[in-house]
């Protein structure tokens, strides 16, 4: 699943909204958006200020400002422009087709949602600046007022000297094509650019991340606020809220975890010389910090064992993140957290039925443990219950559960720590699957279990039907009760 672009004003509100509750704290931006008719600064003030914020933020980061940076105010329109253009520029229609297909797959977006539209009209909204990689080129929103700007700039420029230093473009996408590893590398560079903004936003008082407790709770529940008042993202599925906000909060987190742990800024390059490999690494920075990889899972060669009208439209990581937004759609956030967090691994394949469209999803994941194995599959047995209301002749046993749907058989099967999902596919194909991941074989129903069960019918008792009554003891007649033992 392709994870989302940039989103600054909200979050920015969010860290000030923070700021703002420390007494001794400059409050520098205000609770909501300024107005679009807000007066913005002449060029020479925005390159000014532009220069003056990328020295101090060289000097705060120690990083060396290796060459001359462009920069330029940019209106709504040419922020929108450039916004499709890199969408374009960096996946294919197929691409973004099968990202769409996967979060429907997944339950995580209703049927038919307008992704691509929603998020160009929220980015658009929500950006209030920006640094270009390709073209090395800072923009700034021309409707952000003048003394709001240089906040903005310390995030944005932050991202200038990392790339100058460290080359971000090619480093995150040299994750690829993980999903969930590249979310990882998109945390670490928003993280460490927000990291830097609590900085630099309270330079004046000689107060840094490292010396604040977990920043990033503060900084949630001010940009939650901030999406409450948005009339998109208000509306917006709370997964895509969620995947907006993680790269900044969780990002700030772990990057908060790692300067404690370190001398300060001046070994950030140890974050690029050795990036975390999953979400779950920016989840749990202690893992990361003392070297804790997740378990690399497969999936078989599909040739010769996916269906003839099966197509693969994408097979990918989900990671700790994206298996903790599944649970929580379905179960609630509480459970969700307890249970994404036994993850190990995972890795999924999306097919699509070449006539009739309809998907197929097929999901491994491994569990820390066989106590936790067993809690995966009764969450998430209890999950696809949710998922597929339409679902008929369940059966169960110990580790296996499956049902029909209109659309194929649904199957979930637990061994030891690993666990298989297969949804929208007939028992054969789960079996090939199940076979090929070497994973048991699973029971399977018999004709025993296709008759109805035993079925009881009551009527209302006659007076007639009591015989002996005495001393509250009253025997009935058989006539009370019909059965239907047809087993």
């Amino acid at each position: 699943m392709k994870q989302f672009g940039i989103l600054i004003l909200a979050i920015s509100c969010g860290l000030f909204a923070a700021a703002q509750q420390r007494p001794t704290a400059k409050s520098v931006l205000p609770a909501q958006t300024p107005p679009p008719q807000v007066a913005t600064p002449s060029n020479p003030e925005f390159l000014k200020a532009a220069d003056d914020v990328l020295a101090q933020m060289s000097q705060l980061l120690d990083l060396p400002i290796k060459e001359p940076l462009k920069k330029s105010l940019r209106s709504k329109q040419e922020i929108r422009d450039y916004l499709i253009r890199e969408e374009k520029e960096d996946r294919t229609d197929q691409e973004r087709y099968a990202d769409s297909k996967t979060l429907q797959a997944f339950g995580l977006i209703p049927k038919d949602f307008p992704l691509d539209s929603f998020m160009l009209d929220v980015l658009t909204d929500q950006v209030a600046g920006l640094y270009d990689p390709k073209a090395k080129e800072f923009y700034i929103a021309d409707w952000i007022p003048a003394d709001e700007q240089r906040e903005v700039m310390s995030h944005e420029l932050t991202h200038a000297l990392e790339d100058q230093s460290f080359h971000i473009d090619p480093w995150i996408k040299a994750a690829r094509p993980n999903d969930d590893a590249e979310l990882a590398r998109e945390a670490v560079s928003e993280g460490s650019a927000l990291a830097a903004m609590v900085d630099y936003t309270m330079r004046d008082q000689n107060v840094g991340v490292r010396d604040l407790p977990d920043v990033s709770l503060i900084i949630r529940s001010g940009a939650v606020a901030e999406m409450d008042k948005d009339p998109k993202l208000s509306k917006a599925p709370p997964y895509i809220r969620d995947e907006l906000l993680f790269p900044y909060l969780a990002g700030t987190g772990f990057s908060q975890e790692f300067l404690k742990a370190h001398s300060g800024w001046k070994d950030l390059h140890l974050i690029f010389q050795n990036p975390p490999v999953s979400t779950q690494q920016i989840i749990h920075p202690d893992l990361y910090l003392s070297n804790v990889k997740p378990e690399a899972v497969t999936l078989p060669d599909w040739k010769n064992l996916a269906p003839d009208d099966w197509k693969l439209l994408e097979e990918n990581v989900l990671g700790e993140f994206g298996f903790g937004e599944v649970l929580k759609q379905f179960l609630g956030p509480e459970r969700a957290d307890m249970t994404s967090s036994a993850w190990k691994g995972d890795r999924y394949a999306l097919f699509e039925n070449a006539k009739n469209k309809n998907t197929s999803l097929v999901f491994r994941i491994v569990l820390d443990n066989a106590d936790d194995a067993a809690r995966f599959f009764g969450q998430y047995s209890e999950l696809l219950e949710l998922k597929h209301p339409d679902r008929k002749e369940l059966y169960r046993r110990p580790n296996f559960f499956q049902f029909q749907t209109d659309a194929g058989g649904v199957f979930l099967h637990c061994a030891t720590t690993s666990c298989l999902v297969v949804e929208n596919a007939t028992r054969e194909t789960f079996e090939n699957i199940n076979r090929a991941v070497a994973l048991p074989a699973a029971p399977a129903p018999t004709a025993a279990d296709s008759k109805p069960p035993q079925s009881i019918t009551w009527r209302r008792p006659l007076e007639s039907d009591f015989r002996n009554c005495k001393e509250g003891e009253c025997q009935t007649s058989a006539s009370l009760v019909t059965a239907n033992f047809s087993r």
